[in-house]
Order: structure tokens, then sequence, then C-alpha cells
């Protein structure tokens, strides 16, 4: 992609301008019509990807291409506005500046369109595509071709996610709800983080990455006031497993077997898994609890589900994919799935006890989605919802997490 005028120039003049299914030229938006048009366009390269770059027209005449710089002040905002607010679902993109040589305050702005994980997007009610060289509507087959493909991409993920189920070294203990965490690059090489796990000092660079996304700014403050016990710092223990890596709280020691120590909160396990192939598995076995009552036993007391747990430990996740992406150099997609277990008849934790009222019907929870690079720097929040919404809406809970579940601006 063009970095300067100059590349955009040379561009043009050596012939190297084409309209393709990846690339689209146009002027900015200047109307209501304009930005209903572009939405369309971003929807159709959401498909398989593309780029569009803003400030090179085609001359109708010669059917050539030539410069035509825009105003850059607010170009970047209008076009994420218009991502986020006209398709159906929503898009993320990533725009690029490049500034005129004049330094008038004009120039270029180059939008990247990842390949979607939930295309095909809506625009007025209608899906669009991409073909040779422009957009089209879409056909029925076509879109329930689509879905298909992303329905078996997801259910990929919910058969590792069932894996981590089945394998919990803890699926025999107690009566806490455990919550479980999968992410997969859907297309990284075999030994895409061997950088991190083959490293000597590997123990020391996952602390480093956890204490890194713990720290964020924008999860810090999508998360204020919802600390919880334990947090990912709690993995602590380092461990080679296969083709891989973990850290673990002292309850789970070398070959994953629950190690208690007579302590009250010996039940309550962490543990991350890294792999050489970028794949990242979290349990957490404390998404549910007794509150502290004296008089009742241990078998007597109600559990409780802690649904903010669900989402602080969704959002720390997530910044960790896009930490590790960065560290590893991978610009590509990723599936996430979350699961619960031992959920049937309980109800969300709040400190007024009348406050959960409504009981899960169901014992299990699983959702999976796909997730763009784009959408782990800008659209936590949305990837959060995608997860969780199902989960949060049954337990009337998910206005509760507005904040959390929103995109930084």
């Amino acid at each position: 992609m063009p970095k300067t005028e100059a590349d955009l120039r040379a561009a043009v003049d050596g012939g190297l301008f084409e309209e393709s299914h990846h690339l689209d030229l146009k002027k900015a938006p200047n109307s209501k019509g304009d930005n209903k048009e572009l939405a369309r366009d971003l929807a159709s390269f959401a498909v398989d990807g593309g780029s569009l770059i803003i400030g090179v027209q085609e001359n109708k005449d010669s059917r050539t291409f030539e410069l035509a710089p825009q105003p850059l002040n607010g170009l970047p905002e209008k076009i994420e506005q218009v991502a986020r607010t006209i398709p159906d679902p929503p898009l993320t993109v990533i725009t690029e500046e490049v500034s005129a040589a004049a330094d008038d305050g004009t120039g270029y702005l180059i939008v990247h369109i990842p390949a979607s994980p939930v295309a095909p997007h809506m625009v007025d009610n209608r899906y669009f595509g991409r073909g040779d060289k422009t957009k089209y509507q879409m056909g029925d087959a076509e879109v329930l071709a689509l879905h298909a493909r992303r329905r078996d991409t997801e259910a990929d993920t919910l058969t590792l996610l069932r894996k981590e189920m089945d394998e919990d070294p803890l699926r025999d203990i107690g009566a806490q709800s455990h919550l479980f965490l999968v992410a997969q690059p859907t297309a990284g090489r075999r030994d895409m983080c061997l950088p991190i796990t083959g490293a000597k000092d590997w123990n020391h660079r996952l602390h480093a990455l956890i204490q890194r996304a713990l720290q964020a700014p924008h999860t810090r403050a999508a998360l204020s006031g919802m600390g919880f016990s334990p947090d990912l710092a709690s993995a602590h223990q380092g461990h080679r497993r296969a083709r891989g890596v973990a850290l673990s709280s002292s309850g789970l020691g070398a070959g994953r077997i629950y190690t208690p120590e007579g302590r009250s909160y010996d039940e309550d396990v962490i543990e991350l898994q890294l792999f050489e192939d970028g794949g990242l598995r979290l349990l957490m076995t404390r998404l549910s609890d007794t509150p502290s009552r004296p008089h009742e036993t241990s078998d007597e007391a109600e559990h409780f589900i802690f649904d903010a747990a669900a989402v602080v430990f969704t959002r720390h996740m997530l910044e960790l994919i896009r930490l590790i992406s960065e560290d590893v150099g991978y610009h590509g997609n990723w599936t996430v799935a979350v699961g619960v277990n031992r959920l049937h008849g309980r109800r969300r934790w709040s400190h007024s006890i009348f406050a959960g009222c409504h009981r899960y019907s169901a014992d299990t929870y699983e959702e999976s989605t796909g997730a763009t690079l784009a959408e782990l720097n800008d659209a936590q929040g949305t990837v959060t919802r995608r997860l969780l919404g199902p989960l949060l809406r049954s337990l009337d809970s998910e206005e509760a997490f507005e904040r959390a579940l929103a995109d930084k601006a």
C-alpha cells in the first residue's frame, strides 16, 4: 500500500491502479446518499477483505485515474462512523492517512476492510458482495453458503471448547461453575507462537503479556470497578505442556493434576495455556460461589453466578490475543469460544440478594464467534457482546455491563 502522495502519483502515472475484487478508489462522501453508498462498498469488501482509497478518482472519459486530495479533518472518524452505524452487523475498519505534499490539510485516506468473521453484512436489508471490479447484491444461495461456512468454522472452535470442558482437571471436584475460553488463529502457522513458547524466558514473556493485558488503559476503563479474584495474575506457576506452555495457580500442579493444600480457596483455580500454533486456553473455576453465611453448610448454601467475572475474563482474553498477535506479527482473524458449566438453576450474584431473580434453565452455556485484528484493536466490546450476550440476557444483566460491552471511542 502507498505511504506518501509520491507513491500514489507514481502508481497513477504508471497505470498501476485498477479497481478489483480487493480495491476501490473514490472521493470522500458528502451526503447521506454518499454515506449509504460507502456503507454498501464496505459491506461488499467485508466478505473477502479489501481496501478503499479515498482521494483517487477515475476519469470516466479517459478511463484513467487521477489524484483528488480530500480534506482530512474528521474524515477517518466519518468513515468509521459509517462503518459502525449503517451496515448490519456493524463493521470495524482500519484507516491510514496520507497527507498531501501541499500541507494544506488535504490528502488521502486508505481504508482497510478486513474479511469479516460475521459476513455477509446488510445495508438497507440487502446483502452485498464484491465481484471482479464492482459490488453487487448477493442472492439467497450465496448468503446461505456464507452463513454455512461461518457456522462450520465456529463449530470447529466449539469442538475445541468441548474438548477443554471434557478434560477439565476439576471436572469432578466441588460444585462451582467453571469458565472456559478458547481462541485459535484461523490462518496461523503451526509454529506461530514458537518465538514465545520456545524461548528460554517464555515464563517471563507470558507473565509480561498478562500484565500488559491487565494494565491496558482501554480495558481498565471498560472494566472500571469490576475486580475479581482469582485474576489472570494469579496464574504464576510455569509448566511445560504438550506443544506449548502454561501458567497456573498453585492448585494445579504438573500434568494438570489438581493439588489442594487444605486452604478454603483451593478450589479457585486458574490456568492459561499457550500453544505453538497460537491456540490459547483459559480455565477459571470460580464462576460461581456461595455467599458468606456462617449458619449454612457448603451443601446447603446457594451458588450464585459471577457474571461480571465472565465479562472481565473475556475482555482480558481478547486483549491478550491482541497483544500476542502484535508480538508474533500475526494479522489474520481469530475464532473465540466461551463455555460455562454447572449453571442449571443458578442466578447471578448481586450485592442485593434479591436483585438476581432469573435462574438459568440449562446446565451449560456455549458460544463462539470470529474476530478480526481490527475488532481486537477497536471493538473488543462488540466481540464480548457476541460471546456473552445470550448468557447475560438470560440472567437479565446485559444492561449492567454496557461499558464493558461497548467500544472505545
